[in-house]
């Protein structure tokens, strides 16, 4: 089979990614860009691996039942929401069948038990309107500054909103790309890229240039950005190094704040420019609730909290528990973490700047969580975790694929087992989905 072949295919599922899967006449599983589970369609081969093919469907012959369509105008050329024309519905049953399929084919437990293990998919708040952050891409067109949206086609797509963004902010993303592209007219800023920080509940807007160091025209970007969003804050986050190793070297406050706040039920966060947040305040005020119900955190207990940010659980555990040790390894995030404690007035946590397996804490934990990257728990802190004397442990993850394969480890150990998994939508119109796994001490 050569590129530009057609084939007609009944489409089977989607996958966790963009695309959705099919099969090709001849067995090899087909990676459909731009078809839907239920779909019919004429594709095009695109590229061709030893097991697989990629191919990007050309015509809808038969809709699936679950095709809708899409709010936004964009999402045809912007990447952002690859899964805006499946309704809300399919896309919470395929993402909690994508945790499954990982549990069976990296976690190896039985399917059975997988599909007992795995709750419904949850949905807190809206399918459009959810996130606090946008980030935008730089590119050059003609020879002039172009900032807006990331392409399908890894280009830069100008947007006049995004409805991503909550509706009363959805506009800054026309207002942040005119000014930008104003202010380039004359100079170039070096900019990399920029993000949008929004909260519905403090009403605060930062807008983040990310930018390498040098002379910089700080007063002006100031005024024109300030004018044309109203910021309660704009920064300049410092970039040095290699383009695949970028590194944050410092943070300058052009106006406002330098800061931006956001609430999570009780808890009121400082968060600077390069620290994580969730990007869906809800969804993570929804973590928060299912972590501290499943613990059932007491005052006598002793809490860990490992790759803990800026402290969006460290805050409710101090809240209740008698103490909290606190790993974090971004130095950003622990300052921010320092500066939420002393904010909230907690004295009772021991938070400390540095690698979870390096500075794993020598206590006796009650309760543990865990809230890594996308590459999941390193093999040593499995390892540590299941030395722990703990009753339970939450894991929060964002990625069914190393949940999976870190999960076979802990049942490996022989210490503790899941016993259930709850994942939770942050991350509508696309195929990301986040999950809270508890563990509990083998019997």
């Amino acid at each position: 089979m050569t590129q530009a072949d057609e084939l007609t295919l009944k489409v089977e599922r989607m996958a966790y990614g963009a695309d959705a899967i099919a099969h090709a006449d001849n067995g090899k599983t087909v990676f459909v860009q731009g078809g839907l589970a239920g779909d019919v369609v004429r594709a095009q081969v695109v590229s061709e691996g030893d097991s697989f093919l990629r191919a990007r469907a050309l015509e809808v012959l038969e809709a699936s039942p679950n095709r809708v369509t899409a709010t936004c105008p964009y999402v045809d050329v912007c990447g952002g929401c690859p899964w805006a024309h499946l309704s809300r519905d399919a896309q919470l049953a395929a993402k909690r069948s994508n945790v499954v399929d990982a549990l069976t084919r990296i976690g190896h437990v039985d399917h059975d038990k997988a599909e007992a293990l795995v709750a419904p998919c949850e949905a807190p708040g809206d399918g459009w309107g959810y996130r606090n952050k946008v980030e935008l891409a730089h590119g050059i067109r003609a020879g002039r500054s172009v900032i807006g949206m990331h392409g399908v086609d890894g280009g830069v797509v100008r947007v006049d909103r995004c409805l991503l963004l909550d509706s009363k902010h959805a506009k800054l993303v026309k207002a942040v790309s005119g000014a930008l592209s104003y202010l380039s007219g004359s100079k170039d800023l070096g900019i990399e890229r920029v993000g949008i920080r929004a909260s519905r509940k403090t009403r605060d807007v930062e807008v983040a240039l990310w930018t390498a160091p040098g002379p910089f025209p700080r007063a002006q970007v100031a005024k024109v950005l300030g004018d044309a969003t109203k910021a309660s804050s704009v920064v300049r986050v410092l970039l040095k190094g290699q383009q695949k190793a970028r590194r944050v070297t410092g943070v300058e406050r052009l106006s406002g704040k330098g800061f931006w706040e956001e609430r999570v039920g009780d808890e009121l966060m400082a968060l600077s420019a390069p620290s994580f947040f969730q990007v869906n305040t809800a969804g993570a005020q929804r973590l928060v609730e299912l972590v501290c119900q499943a613990l059932q955190i007491t005052q006598d207990d002793e809490a860990m909290d490992l790759y803990c940010g800026a402290g969006t659980f460290t805050l409710p555990l101090a809240r209740v528990a008698a103490f909290v040790s606190a790993v974090e390894s971004y130095g950003p995030a622990v300052r921010d973490l320092r500066r939420n404690l002393e904010r909230a007035r907690l004295d009772n946590v021991d938070a400390v700047g540095g690698d979870a397996g390096r500075e794993f804490p020598d206590t006796d934990a009650d309760v543990i969580v865990v809230d890594p990257p996308r590459a999941g728990l390193a093999k040593e802190v499995v390892h540590k975790l299941g030395k722990q004397p703990a009753r339970a442990i939450a894991y929060v993850s964002c990625d069914p694929a190393t949940l999976a394969r870190d999960l076979a480890r802990f049942v490996e150990a022989g210490h503790f087992v899941p016993t259930s998994i709850t994942p939770v939508d942050l991350f509508p119109q696309t195929f990301h989905v986040e999950t809270v796994t508890i563990l509990k001490r083998r019997q």
